[in-house]
């Protein structure tokens, strides 16, 4: 099988300017600095001046290497910053890399955030055919496919109305349709599906093993979804801090992901700089409300301790935690007012809710629908063991969750 995408020691850098912060000055002080900024232009001494912009080197990605042949599917998965959308941008061509080289059989199709390519002027209809022919379709090809785009986007309705007037919902839709549709042999798509509704997330991915399979395209996908990624693809590059960490089999560089990334067993703040109004102190599991603890039986009642400070009111300041599976998807949450700043709060899971397992605790302070004023992606792992329980016996995936269901014999 041909290769469909090759990278050679590919890197980008960009310079980050930084300027020194100045407080309000007098009209004096701004006279004397003026002065001084002359005085080092003209002499030898301009890399002293603190007045003067100072220029740092961040390498966004750093000597990626790595090949994929036609047909592969590709899930591409990291940490916030570790270059994921980065490395996307520069396959697509919307940014050059600084250094290595890239090779690409066929056009490429991308997605990368919502309404990529589209004008926000023109209409439904309108886009479907400028984004053809970005993507070098001809008109006869494009009209070929325009009833299956408009049919997968659920956007009839809206078809003669501008972009504009979309919600982000219907233009992820329209957005994937054309892309998925358009007879490019590489498809590069971003989270921006985690837009659309579940319903509409499914399609997608249904679709995107159709293209790959039936038609012999080349899928890069993106996204914080693990069970997305496990389903769809087939290998998969772990991205860390611009670099590969892992480029295996997709079940591979899930496991590794998870495994270094959500491995803390409590969060402390320490003496780490903050200047959020609200935020954690420390979050930790426990049994007896006093000491860590990250292993349980389904006999134990699992504790979640969080210390929250404040520097001042935040009105509606919400805690919320999330306990999400092996694949981080969540299975359930809790939502508690927070009033005051100097709290220890304290939320008990019931014994046996859980099945054996391996469990992840994701905490945030918020206020909804507003602004994050905390949130630690620092996920808290923990285990419930198996110690006998009726559901021992079985070797099948059971779920996460021990539901009390009431049974009755009627004769």
């Amino acid at each position: 099988m041909s290769i469909a995408i090759k990278t050679e020691h590919l890197s980008k850098r960009y310079v980050i300017r930084h300027q020194q912060k100045e407080s309000y000055l007098a009209l004096r002080d701004v006279i004397a600095e003026k002065t001084k900024k002359l005085f080092y232009i003209f002499g030898s001494n301009k890399s002293k001046n603190p007045g003067f912009k100072k220029k740092e080197d961040f390498w966004a990605l750093k000597d990626i290497n790595f090949e994929f042949n036609q047909g592969d599917r590709v899930g591409i998965i990291g940490r916030n910053g570790a270059g994921k959308s980065t490395l996307l941008k520069v396959l697509s061509r919307i940014t050059e890399p600084t250094e290595g080289r890239i090779s690409l059989k066929g056009r490429i199709a991308s997605l990368l955030e919502v309404g990529t390519g589209f004008h926000p002027e023109l209409t439904g209809r309108e886009n479907i055919f400028l984004n053809g022919a970005i993507l070098g379709m001809r008109r006869v090809e494009i009209k070929r496919k325009f009833d299956e785009i408009v049919d997968f986007s659920g956007v009839e309705k809206f078809l003669d109305t501008p972009v504009k007037r979309y919600s982000s919902g219907m233009y992820v839709r329209l957005a994937f349709a054309v892309a998925a549709h358009l007879e490019s042999e590489i498809l590069v798509i971003d989270e921006v599906l985690a837009v659309g509704d579940s319903e509409f997330q499914s399609k997608c991915l249904g679709k995107m093993q159709d293209v790959s399979k039936e038609e012999g395209r080349t899928v890069l996908f993106v996204s914080h979804n693990m069970a997305a990624i496990s389903k769809l693809c087939n290998t998969g590059i772990l991205l860390s801090n611009g670099t590969v960490a892992e480029n295996s089999s997709v079940e591979r560089v899930v496991d590794l992901y998870i495994s270094t990334c959500f491995k803390s067993e409590f969060y402390e703040l320490g003496n780490s700089k903050n200047d959020k109004d609200v935020y954690f102190e420390k979050i930790f599991l426990s049994k007896d409300k006093i000491s860590s603890i990250n292993s349980f039986s389904l006999s134990d009642e699992i504790q979640c301790i969080f210390q929250v400070k404040g520097t001042k009111p935040v009105k509606d300041s919400t805690l919320t935690f999330i306990v999400r599976d092996k694949n981080l998807n969540p299975i359930f949450s809790e939502h508690f007012p927070v009033a005051e700043y100097n709290d220890k709060l304290i939320a008990t899971i019931p014994k046996g809710m859980l099945l054996p397992g391996r469990y992840y605790l994701q905490s945030m302070l918020h206020v909804p629908n507003v602004r994050f004023l905390d949130n630690n992606e620092e996920y808290i792992s923990f285990s419930i063991e198996e110690t006998g329980s009726k559901n021992s016996i079985y070797t099948v995936d059971l779920g996460f969750v021990n539901i009390p269901v009431k049974w009755e014999k009627e004769l």
